[in-house]
């Protein structure tokens, strides 16, 4: 667990928009009905981020438990349990796992190679997941700020194996002014502000960590498409 208190009412802000104020429009947007051309691009993004980090990720995933953090409506879990990984997939919305599960049970050949998904709604931080291989959190860090996202990273690793995968928002004229043009809207209309970061104050900030320090960062690539931007990020244990 991660006890900075700007952690934690970020988190209950999060939770309260995807569970509530969402809900539908990201049931929606991860499905594959027609949306309007703004979403679309950020459905396209998404898509081609999903698949950036399962490019990662060796094409044979039997023997591999894996945590999908933040899993959203399960494309991620879906996709490593085919696979062959074992996957725990956590989201903090009960209702986005609800859609998850009612999607993997329409799609139970997801299970034909031996991979399976244990669904559960919580803190993608809790001790109690237990150790994994390799942990992915696409865009589930993304709306705390880098202080906070690093303290999550650093729980992870003292239970991570091999690697992390993550994305972070890297800091840039447009995500800056979409941040400030999001401030416009009533507050109950608002998602909760995403936090961009420049790529070189992440990478101090990770060599800067005790724990982390012993990381290595591999590969990285931005993905920007219309409305979205995001960068994924790769960390490996070091050897010896």
């Amino acid at each position: 667990m991660i006890g900075s208190p700007r952690y934690e009412q970020r988190r209950g802000q999060i939770a309260h928009y995807f569970d509530r104020t969402a809900m539908q429009a990201w049931e929606h947007l991860t499905s594959t009905a027609p949306v309007g051309r703004i979403r679309a691009t950020v459905r396209a993004g998404r898509d081609t981020m999903r698949q950036t980090l399962l490019d990662w990720l060796p094409a044979d995933l039997h023997g591999l438990r894996i945590l999908d953090a933040g899993c959203g409506t399960g494309a991620f879990a879906m996709a490593a349990a085919r696979r062959g990984a074992d996957v725990v997939a956590i989201d903090l919305s009960p209702s986005l796992v609800e859609v998850a599960v009612r999607r993997v049970a329409q799609h139970l050949d997801t299970f034909d190679s031996g991979g399976h998904i244990d669904f559960r709604s919580g803190d993608m931080t809790s001790p109690e997941l237990g150790s994994f291989d390799v942990v992915v959190a696409m865009d589930s860090l993304i709306h705390y700020s880098a202080d906070d996202a690093v303290r999550v990273l650093h729980s992870w690793s003292r239970r991570t194996r091999q690697s992390m995968l993550f994305t972070f928002a890297p800091s840039s004229p447009m995500l800056r002014a979409m941040h400030t043009v999001g401030r416009l809207f009533p507050r109950g209309d608002r998602a909760p502000a995403i936090e961009p970061v420049g790529e070189a104050q992440l990478r101090r900030l990770l060599a800067g960590t005790v724990g982390l320090d012993t990381w290595t960062p591999r590969r990285t690539q931005r993905i920007v498409n219309g409305f979205y931007t995001s960068q994924a990020f790769e960390l490996s244990r070091t050897a010896g």
